[in-house]
C-alpha cells in the first residue's frame, strides 16, 4: 500500500441534482453556482458529460442515490478538486457495489487514484448493506488493473460496454480493507 504521510488526504464529496444537470449540460457556471465545492473546466468538459447525465438522470429517478453516485474527488489540504469518484449506486439486492474514479490529467500520478479508492473501499467496509465490491476495467488499461489488484480484487468475469467496450470485472469482499486513517 501506499506511505500514510504522503498519500493526499482527499474526501469523496457529493454532488445534488441541479449540480448534475448544469454538468450534464456542460455548463460550468451552472455547475458552479450549485456545487458544494469549486469545480474545473475538467468536470464539464466532453470527456465527463457522459458520466454526469447519466448520474443526473438516476438522481432524477431516486434522489437517494445522490449519496451513492459519482461525485468530486475533493484535495483538503489543497481545497481543490482534482477528479470524480463514486459508485454506479446504491448497493444491489445482493449487496454489491460498482466503483469509478477518473482523475483530471493535470492531477494524474500524484496519489489520487490510490486516495480515492481508499475512500470508496473504507466507506463500503463500513456500510453494513454493502458485501461485495466490483470494478470493472479495460484490459488495455494495466496502471488501474496493478491498482486495484494492490487491494484484493480478483477477475470474476468480462462484459462489454456499448460506451467503454470490453471491460474486465473484478471484485474484493466490502471490509476487507479498513483505513488506516479511522482505527474504529
Amino acid at each position: 500500500m501506499t506511505d500514510r504521510r504522503t498519500r493526499p488526504d482527499v474526501r469523496i464529496v457529493h454532488l445534488n441534482g441541479p449540480t448534475f444537470h448544469a454538468l450534464a449540460e456542460g455548463d460550468l457556471a451552472a455547475a458552479n453556482a450549485v456545487s458544494p465545492v469549486p469545480l474545473s473546466a475538467y468536470f464539464a468538459g466532453p470527456d465527463s458529460r457522459g458520466v454526469w447525465q447519466r448520474r443526473h438522470r438516476q438522481v432524477e429517478e431516486d434522489p437517494t442515490s445522490a449519496a451513492w453516485v459519482t461525485g468530486v474527488i475533493w484535495d483538503e489540504q489543497q481545497q481543490l478538486a482534482v477528479g470524480k469518484a463514486g459508485y454506479h449506486g446504491a448497493p444491489d439486492p445482493t449487496g454489491m457495489v460498482e466503483i469509478g474514479y477518473a482523475v483530471d490529467p493535470a492531477y494524474q500520478r500524484r496519489g489520487y487514484a490510490r486516495a480515492a479508492l481508499e475512500a470508496l473501499l473504507a466507506r463500503a467496509a463500513d456500510e453494513p448493506q454493502v458485501h461485495t465490491v466490483r470494478v470493472t476495467i479495460s484490459p488495455d488499461n494495466l496502471a488501474s488493473y496493478q491498482l486495484a489488484s494492490q487491494y484484493g480484487f480478483v477477475e470474476v468475469g468480462e462484459q462489454w460496454d456499448d460506451e467503454d467496450g470490453l471491460e474486465i470485472i473484478y471484485e474484493v469482499a466490502a471490509g476487507l480493507y479498513s483505513d488506516p486513517r479511522n482505527p474504529n
